[in-house]
Parts: structure tokens; C-alpha cells; sequence
């Protein structure tokens, strides 16, 4: 086999040249599709995600025109490095779907909700059933107002901004850092701000439950409570739907220029 590809490089010598290249590519592609949002969807079969990063190798290896593979630095370290720039990328952007799943976090044990969970296949965990339903509500939302060319236009920035060669990372070039600053910091915000009608109301049932209690203590509170949680956090969901989606894609817009 090395003998074939020896003298295929003989032969063809761009073939080495855009092989070693296509490789390292390979690597930064297969970085973004493990963390960036939708591609890191585990009922993506492996096969696919694959095919894909193959796929888009070969149409975006050409365009960089590379050169050939400095002698003084380590193949395994280029590829290692392409990973992580990958991996950078795609990860910043799961930290936005992270922010909405918070939120659908907090419905659910305001709800009372937290003894229903499901299988999440994606993160192979228990999850509740509300913050997988605001999960893939706030995906749809990312990718019906662009988060997909968003994602593709940073990766083609990145081979810009840190070539395939390169053996240092300019983070502050990457990625805007003060918007990851603020993306982090916002998690527990942003959870906040859209489980905040559903806290609201299920804290005045919680005063009324208690103001009842007091006044005729033969009433079993903590057994109406368990009813009336679950029906009045259905009906405020239901309300502030329409709501929800546009808090959703304005919290998303706001982060369009972090890359």
C-alpha cells in the first residue's frame, strides 16, 4: 500500500500534497460535527455524519490551495489542533441550545414534572420531558433563522484565520470572546427568563394553596398541589407559546456575531 502511494505521488505530485491536506481538514470537520448543534444529534447515524465531513472535505480542500507539510511540525499535532478548532466552534454554538435547555429545566420541576423523565439518546442521560420539548423547539427556531449558514460561515472563517499548518491558536480571532463571556454567563438567565411566566404563576398558586391551608387546615394542600401544578403550567405553556418562540429567536439573533 505505501509502495501504491509512493509512486501515485510520483506520478501525481499534487496527490500528496491535497491527500495530506484533505486529511488534516478531515480532522477540524470531524471537531465541529461531534459538538456543533444538530450534526451532535445522536439519532444521526454515525455513517452519515461521516459521509458528510468527507463530503464537505472534498469540496473545501481545494479551495485552500494548500501547500506542502512543513517538516519541522508533527502531522498527529496538526491533526490534533484542527480538532479542537473544530470542536471550539461547534461547542460555542451548543452553548446556546444549552441556555434553552436550562429554561425547559426549570418548567419542569416548577411543574412538579421531575419524576417523569425520558431517555435522552443524544446525551445517553435521563431528561425531563418539557426541557426536550423546548430543546427541539429552540433547534427548529436555530435553524429556520439561519444558525446553520451561521455555523458553516465560522468554519470557513476559521481556515482563514488559523491555516491548516498553523501550530498556534488564535482564540480572540476564533471566536468573539467577550460574547462567549457573556454566553456562559447567561445560561442561567436566559433559563430564567423563559421559565419565568410558569415560576410566576405556579408561585401565586403555591400563596393560595397556603393562604387555603390556613383557613380550613381540613383541606389536603399538598395533595391538591400535585393537580393543580401540572394543569396551570400546561395552560401558561400553551399561553405564552407565540411568546416563546420570538424570546427564543431574539435571544438567538443576539449571538449571530459571536464567531
Amino acid at each position: 500500500m505505501d509502495e501504491m502511494f509512493r509512486q501515485i505521488a510520483i506520478l501525481f505530485p499534487e496527490f500528496e500534497k491535497y491527500f495530506s491536506a484533505g486529511f488534516i481538514v478531515f480532522a477540524r470537520l470531524i471537531g465541529f460535527i461531534r459538538f456543533a448543534p444538530i450534526f451532535n444529534r445522536k439519532e444521526i447515524n454515525t455513517t452519515v455524519k461521516l459521509s458528510l465531513a468527507f463530503l464537505l472535505t472534498l469540496m473545501i480542500t481545494p479551495l485552500l490551495h494548500p501547500g506542502v507539510i512543513p517538516n519541522s511540525v508533527s502531522p498527529l499535532l496538526l491533526w490534533v489542533l484542527n480538532f479542537a478548532v473544530g470542536a471550539i466552534i461547534g461547542y460555542i454554538a451548543q452553548l446556546l441550545i444549552l441556555a434553552i435547555e436550562s429554561g425547559g429545566d426549570m418548567i419542569n420541576t416548577q411543574m412538579g414534572l421531575s419524576s417523569a423523565m425520558v431517555m435522552d439518546p443524544a446525551t445517553n442521560s435521563q431528561t425531563s420531558i418539557l426541557s426536550r420539548m423546548i430543546t427541539l423547539l429552540g433547534l427548529c427556531i436555530f435553524m429556520q433563522i439561519g444558525g446553520m449558514y451561521w455555523l458553516f460561515n465560522a468554519l470557513l472563517r476559521s481556515f482563514e484565520i488559523f491555516p491548516i499548518y498553523a501550530v498556534q491558536i488564535p482564540l480572540e480571532k476564533i471566536i468573539n470572546l467577550d460574547y462567549l463571556v457573556k454566553t456562559t454567563s447567561n445560561v442561567l438567565y436566559m433559563g430564567l427568563q423563559i421559565a419565568s411566566p410558569i415560576l410566576l404563576a405556579t408561585l401565586g398558586q403555591d400563596i393560595i394553596l397556603g393562604v387555603i391551608s390556613k383557613t380550613a387546615p381540613q383541606v389536603n394542600v399538598f395533595q391538591l398541589s400535585f393537580l393543580f401544578k401540572p394543569v396551570l403550567g400546561a395552560a401558561i405553556m400553551i399561553w405564552i407559546l407565540p411568546m416563546l418562540v420570538g424570546v427564543i429567536s431574539d435571544f438567538f439573533l443576539s449571538f449571530s456575531s459571536i464567531y
